[in-house]
């Protein structure tokens, strides 16, 4: 096997993008830590806490949603670097195979699941990460009111307050601040989804898709978005699709990464395509992506293939695919 890396060089704009991005969660940051003294999680005056559990759990769902959105930020500004790079293997007779994780299928449900009848009917959603930060303000940014009281140890402490209905109450502080933030970065930029931007380039005839989504947003003749339904035996014929030869593109998710066959069977029509097999979404598990990878790389194969792990020049990226490059470095004879 080959192991060639692909680095994607962020442009100034990506780099404006990113740097507008990190100030939003500067802000939310900021707002998160005021919030919580208002809502009384911890005292405004002392800073002292006042519910362990809620401050925890608040901190916890910020940093790891956080962490999320910009590893699919980075992963969606490496798709022109990657477009470009399937482009001139297919030329020269080779075929592509994508590895990632994510498929916004989440997202996809949640907006199909907001819109009326007459707005399905004339669809324009955009399935960009920056709803990754919109869904974290709406659903886990903390807004719920704390009654502060002393315990029997004489500390103040607090507790979720309800009504005389036995309804939460919200802190309206909280409430104003959150719908503030989500109106100053819904102005932000969108960034499209990875696979989805992948599948509009090249089109659903060349794509052959093996993840686990039921639906998707596929563009018709006439630019206009469709919701395409995939049946329990899209994957199986997607993969035949390409091992025939009938398809140039292979995307795969966590789906697709067991039990399944990708390399030039020499049993199969495609076994004279060299299979060029990108990286583009690590995952937060090695040994998953490294099983990911061996997808492509099986025994009655005509040639092995040439795994290309698809990075930025922004540092902190590197550390999570520093595991993984380690690995396949051992693997090179």
């Amino acid at each position: 096997m080959e192991y060639d890396p692909l680095e994607h060089r962020l442009s100034p704009d990506q780099i404006a993008i990113y740097d507008a991005f990190a100030d939003g969660w500067a802000v939310i940051h900021a707002n998160l830590h005021k919030i919580l003294g208002a809502s009384g999680v911890v005292d405004a005056m002392s800073g002292q806490t006042l519910n362990g559990q809620a401050k925890g759990a608040a901190l916890s769902r910020f940093e790891s949603a956080k962490q999320r959105f910009f590893s699919q930020l980075l992963i969606a500004m490496k798709v022109p670097s990657l477009i470009k790079a399937i482009e001139a293997e297919i030329a020269v007779g080779h075929v592509a195979v994508v590895q990632l994780v994510t498929t916004a299928e989440a997202i996809l449900e949640r907006r199909l699941a907001d819109l009326c009848a007459e707005d399905r009917a004339r669809l324009n959603l955009d399935l960009s990460p920056l709803q990754t930060l919109i869904d974290y303000l709406t659903s886990a940014f903390p807004t719920r009111q704390m009654r502060v009281y002393r315990a029997s140890d004489g500390e103040l402490r607090s507790e979720p307050m309800i009504d005389a209905d036995g309804q939460p109450v919200h802190c309206q502080e909280a409430l104003n601040a959150r719908d503030t933030m989500i109106e100053d970065l819904c102005a932000l930029p969108p960034i499209p989804a990875p696979l989805d931007a992948l599948i509009a380039h090249f089109g659903a005839d060349k794509v052959a898709e093996v993840t686990g989504r039921s639906r998707r947003i596929v563009v018709d003749s006439s630019g206009r978005q469709q919701v395409e339904r995939r049946g329990t035996h899209a994957n199986i014929s997607e993969t035949r699709a390409f091992m025939e030869g009938v398809k140039p593109i292979l995307i795969f998710s966590d789906a697709g990464s067991t039990g399944r066959s990708y390399h030039a069977d020499l049993a199969s029509k495609s076994a004279d395509k060299r299979r060029i097999h990108f990286l583009l979404e690590p995952g937060w598990r090695a040994d998953v992506a490294i099983q990911g990878l061996g997808r492509t790389h099986r025994t009655n194969q005509a040639c092995p293939p040439v795994f290309r792990p698809v990075t930025t020049n922004c540092k902190g990226e590197r550390r999570f695919i520093s595991t993984i490059a380690r690995r396949l470095d051992g693997l090179v004879p």
